[in-house]
């Protein structure tokens, strides 16, 4: 293996890594705002707290429409 190849490979690998942590960062920044705007929703609707997913789901929609 060339020198040239074994700096191609390296590039690579270091293009990978850093999109890998984009990725990352990506996920957590979303992770992040959906707990945040959930915690919003809590203070705004208390009563949502205690429903299920589908109940909340339902009720929104029934809010919107």
């Amino acid at each position: 293996m060339t020198d040239n190849e074994k700096k191609l490979i390296q590039a690579r690998h270091r293009l990978e890594e850093a999109q890998a942590r984009d990725r990352v960062k990506q996920r957590k920044a979303r992770t992040r705002r959906l707990i945040q705007e959930g915690a919003v929703l809590e203070k705004a609707l208390p009563q949502t707290v205690s429903m299920s997913l589908n109940e909340l789901e339902t009720y929104l929609h029934e809010l919107t429409n």
